[in-house]
C-alpha cells in the first residue's frame, strides 16, 4: 500500500514526537518550527514542492539529535567544548539517518546545512550566502526564533523582542536577510501582536 501525501505527513509528526519524548524543554519545538518554515516558503512565492519540503525538513531538522547523549541534551548549564562539539555534529547524524531513505536525500541534505551561516562561519562544512540550499536558510530563521523564545534546561524563553533584534543584528551574517525580513514583516504578525514588550515591528 502506498502512503498519501498526508500520512506521510503524519508518519513524520509521529516519528518526531517520539524524540522530543527525550527532552521536555523542546516538546513542540520541531512543529512550530515546521510551521514557521512552511509559512515563510509561501510568503516567498515558493512551489509547492518547495513548501511541502519546508514543512516536513522543518519537522525533521533535529532529528539527528537522537544520537546524542540524554545528560547532553538535558544539561542544566553551559556545555563545556566537548559537549558543544558533540552537539554540533547533530546536523550530520540526521543527514546519515534521512539519507539511507531514498525519498529523504533530499530532506536529508537541508538538515545537513541547516546550522551554516550566510558569513561562512557555521558548519559542518562552512557553505556560504547563496551555496547553502534555500530551505537549509529558511530553517534557520525558523529555528533560532523558535530556540530563542523557548525554555531549554539551562536557561528560560527569551523574549520576543530580543528573539526580533537578534534576528535583525544578524541578517546578512548568520541569516539570509531577506528571509529574516519576510519572517519579521510577512510571518510573525500572524502568531503575535505587532508591539511587543516595548518594541514595535518596522513595517
Amino acid at each position: 500500500m502506498l502512503l498519501t501525501e498526508k500520512d506521510f505527513h503524519e508518519f513524520i509528526e509521529s516519528f518526531i514526537e517520539i524524540l522530543e519524548k527525550k527532552d521536555a524543554y523542546t516538546r513542540g519545538h520541531s512543529n512550530r518550527v515546521a510551521h514557521y518554515a512552511m509559512e515563510i516558503a509561501k510568503k516567498m512565492n515558493l512551489s509547492r514542492e518547495e513548501i511541502e519540503l519546508a514543512h516536513i525538513t522543518g519537522h525533521l531538522h533535529d532529528i539527528g539529535k537522537i544520537g546524542i547523549p540524554d545528560s547532553i541534551l538535558s544539561k542544566n548549564g553551559n556545555l563545556n567544548n566537548f559537549e558543544f562539539d558533540l552537539i554540533k555534529k547533530h546536523s550530520e547524524f540526521g543527514y546519515n539517518i534521512l539519507n539511507k531513505v531514498s525519498v529523504l536525500k533530499e530532506h536529508a541534505l537541508i538538515v545537513k546545512y541547516h546550522h551554516e551561516r550566510w558569513d561562512g562561519m557555521g558548519y559542518p562544512s562552512g557553505l556560504k550566502g547563496k551555496d547553502i540550499p534555500l530551505i537549509s536558510r529558511i530553517i534557520s530563521v525558523a529555528d533560532s526564533f523558535d530556540a530563542m523564545t523557548s525554555s531549554r534546561s539551562y536557561r528560560k524563553a527569551l523574549d520576543d523582542s530580543f528573539a526580533i533584534k537578534e534576528l535583525e543584528k544578524n541578517s546578512w551574517k548568520q541569516f539570509d536577510g531577506e528571509i529574516v525580513e519576510v519572517f519579521l514583516r510577512e510571518v510573525l504578525p500572524q502568531f503575535i501582536t505587532p508591539k511587543i514588550n516595548n518594541y514595535t515591528l518596522a513595517y
